[in-house]
Order: structure tokens, then sequence, then C-alpha cells
């Protein structure tokens, strides 16, 4: 049996304990084997949770002025307190699934979180949201699937300029052709102004023709005008006979 400055200090501690936590849950149990009582006291440590099974008197000073004030009225019968001062969710999903797994043995009384008393069905709920740990695991997840879009983009960046300075020096080299294009009728009125010169060589044996009529006209007026020369000489003979 205790003493009473054992208790005293057994007292002391649990107040302490308790002031510094942040959800603490009450259960009962009977009927419990050492083999069970271990394996649940091993499932609370693996939550980062402590566990005593206390007396109701010494419970009741213990939370007195602090959040768990409110459970005292549960501190009757076995008494047992598991609390944390971790994430209150790890708790409950380790008390939430004991209490399942060995309702036989184990009942759950009251919990308390951040405050506010919780039942069982509370419990549950508390117990099936994600933990701290689960949260901050999702949110690195997001934020590194954010990075690795960025990166995608950013990489997309050079790949995609690429493609538009294709595209421009595409659209540039048909609007550089188009001229090209449209500059070949020019070479119409070329043709169009060298058809003169071939009429010109067209015509030119006209001309020619010309002249030569031209010329033999000429000729043949000659002899009519020496004729008309000559004829006072023949008279002029003719009289000197």
């Amino acid at each position: 049996m205790k003493s009473r400055e054992t208790k005293a200090q057994d007292l002391t501690a649990l107040t302490e304990s308790l002031q510094n936590s942040t959800s603490a849950m009450v259960v009962s149990f009977s009927g419990v084997t050492v083999q069970k009582d271990q394996e649940f006291r091993n499932s609370l440590r693996e939550a980062g949770a402590k566990y005593e099974v206390v007396k109701n008197t010494l419970a009741r000073i213990a939370v007195k002025g602090t959040q768990f004030e409110d459970a005292s009225e549960h501190f009757k019968g076995v008494t047992a307190i598991a609390w944390t001062e971790n994430d209150p969710v790890v708790l409950s999903k380790a008390i939430s699934k004991f209490m399942k797994d060995n309702a036989d043995i184990y009942t759950f009384k009251t919990g308390v979180v951040d405050g506010k008393l919780v039942d069982l069905t509370q419990l549950t709920t508390i117990a099936n949201l994600p933990s701290k740990e689960e949260l901050i695991s999702k949110l690195l997840f997001v934020l590194n699937s954010q990075a690795q879009r960025i990166v995608t983009v950013i990489n997309a960046v050079p790949r995609d300029l690429a493609v538009v300075i294709d595209q421009i020096g595409k659209q540039e080299g048909r609007a550089a052709g188009t001229p090209a294009v449209e500059a070949a009728p020019a070479v119409a009125p070329a043709v169009e102004e060298a058809a003169p010169a071939e009429a010109e060589v067209t015509e030119a044996p006209a001309v020619e023709a010309a002249v030569e009529e031209t010329v033999e006209a000429a000729t043949d007026e000659a002899p009519a005008e020496e004729i008309v020369e000559e004829a006072p000489e023949a008279e002029a003979e003719e009289k000197a006979e």
C-alpha cells in the first residue's frame, strides 16, 4: 500500500502532466489479462500517449482547474486515463481501434479534446480524420506536384518559344516568297515591250523595199534626163554635117 507521501508525489506528477496535455481519454475495463493490458499500453505508447490506472479521488483532484475537469463525473468504478501532448487524432485512432477490437474487455467512458467532452461516436469521427503527419504528407505532395508543374511549365517555355520562332520563320518565308509570285506578271510587260522590236524587225523589209523602189525609180529617171540633156548635142552635130 502506497504511503501518503508517495500518493502526494503521484498526484503532483499526474496534475503537471495533464496540465501540459491537449487531449485525454477515460476508459474502464474488466477481466483484463496482463497480456491484453500490455498490448493496450504498447498501442498507446506508439501513439505518443501516456497511460495510467488511477484512483478516482486522486483523478478528480488532478484534473481540478484544468480543461479536463468536466470529465470528473466519469471517474467512477475502474478508471484509467490515457493522455497526450501530441496530435489528439493519433490518440483517438489508437483508443477507437482498441475499443472496437476489445469491446468485451474495455469500455470508453469519455474523452476531452481541446477542452471539449467527446463520446464514443465523436471519438470515432475524430479517429477517421487524417492525422497531422498525414495532413503534412498530403500538403507536401500537393506542394511537390505544384512545383513539378511549375518546372514542367518552365521547361516548356524554351520548347514553345522554339516552336513560335519556327512558326515566325515560316511565316516570314511565305511573306518573302509572295512578291516573287506577284512579280511574275511584271515579266509580261517586258515581253510586251519586246513586241515592238519584233514589229520593227518585221517592218524592216518593208522599209528596205520602199528604199529599193525609190532607188530604182531614181535610176529609171536618170537616163531620161541624160537623153534630154544629150538631145541638143545631137541636133548640133546634125546641123554641122
